[in-house]
């Protein structure tokens, strides 16, 4: 598998690109947090923390997920 994280300050994303189906629900939905042009492609801190989550939550493969942890 090949997931990869990327920490923000209030949420962190996970993404696997063997899961990625290319649905580009992510870019659409939120292309100021998702850009694929940018290194890293996914930075959390660049948009709302539930606009992440809600965002990530229409990804229809599974290929991104919101990581939780004892940040509450």
């Amino acid at each position: 598998m090949s997931r990869k994280t990327y920490a923000g300050t209030d949420v962190d994303v996970s993404f696997d690109a063997e899961v990625c189906k290319h649905a580009a629900e992510c870019v659409r939905g939120l292309p100021t947090v998702f850009d694929t042009k940018a290194r890293p492609w996914i930075q959390p801190d660049n948009g709302p923390a539930a606009d992440v989550v809600e965002v990530v939550g229409r990804c229809p493969s599974g290929a991104l997920r919101i990581e939780r942890d004892a940040r509450g």
